[in-house]
């Protein structure tokens, strides 16, 4: 892989199990014990991507993305849970991380998410058939270069919420349930669908003027969501 991912836990076992196994994958692994070693070491050199544990002694993860949002929205965050904790899970998605894994985990599952993760945020140039840029009326996306604008000014979004705003705007009209929206933007065959909710959520957010009353991105009830462009269509 080539990338360079800082992971941040206060566990040093599973601090020790996560590096051997991203080395062994090619990557550049640096190594965080809390969240004020993790800021410290991400402003000294931004990584590809953060493996973050929610809970740590004195800044805890949530505090840690909170912080990354504001200052790199764009790198992406997976967001190490302790099993069963449902509210957490979504919490840290809701402070802006990307993915999540549940403790006790697979390291190759995690290995596979971080690759997931950063292939989507790689920014390979679409596919000839796939315009490079979508326009619909004030809001602006050009896949390429990653960058959305509304009313001329740059939003702030994490990469997962890119993925889905771009296949949304590439897809108008066409309800998809979020099992679906999990397969085709997260990549993953089954899972927590309440992350697609929250990402839904939190993309209304940024690009609907009244995020209660949503125009773009519509509830379509028993089935799942739905982009109605509101200039009449997304163009290239």
């Amino acid at each position: 892989m080539g990338h360079r991912v800082l992971v941040v836990d206060d566990d040093p076992t599973v601090s020790d199990v996560v590096r051997r196994y991203l080395e062994q994958d090619g990557c550049e692994v640096r190594l965080a014990a809390d969240g004020a070693d993790g800021l410290a070491a991400i402003a000294a050199q931004r990584p590809d991507l953060v493996v973050l544990d929610l809970m740590m002694p004195g800044i805890d993860g949530l505090e840690v993305c909170r912080r990354l949002r504001r200052q790199l929205p764009d790198l992406p965050v997976i967001m190490l849970t302790a099993l069963g904790e449902e509210a957490d899970r979504v919490l840290g998605l809701e402070v802006g991380a990307d993915d999540y894994v549940t403790k006790p985990f697979s390291p190759r599952e995690l290995v596979l998410r971080i690759r997931s993760v950063l292939r989507r945020t790689a920014g390979h140039p679409p596919s000839p058939a796939a315009p490079a840029k979508l326009v619909d009326a004030e809001l602006t996306v050009d896949v390429t270069r990653r960058l959305a604008g509304l009313n001329g000014a740059a939003l702030s979004l994490t990469g997962r919420e890119f993925d889905l705003l771009v296949f949304l705007m590439r897809h108008p009209g066409r309800p998809w349930s979020r099992a679906e929206l999990l397969d085709k933007v997260w990549g993953w065959q089954f899972g927590d669908q309440s992350t697609v909710t929250v990402h839904i959520r939190r993309l209304r957010e940024k690009v609907e003027k009244d995020p209660a009353e949503p125009h773009r991105i519509r509830t379509v009830w028993g089935v799942g969501y739905r982009y109605d462009p509101v200039a009449g269509g997304a163009q290239p």
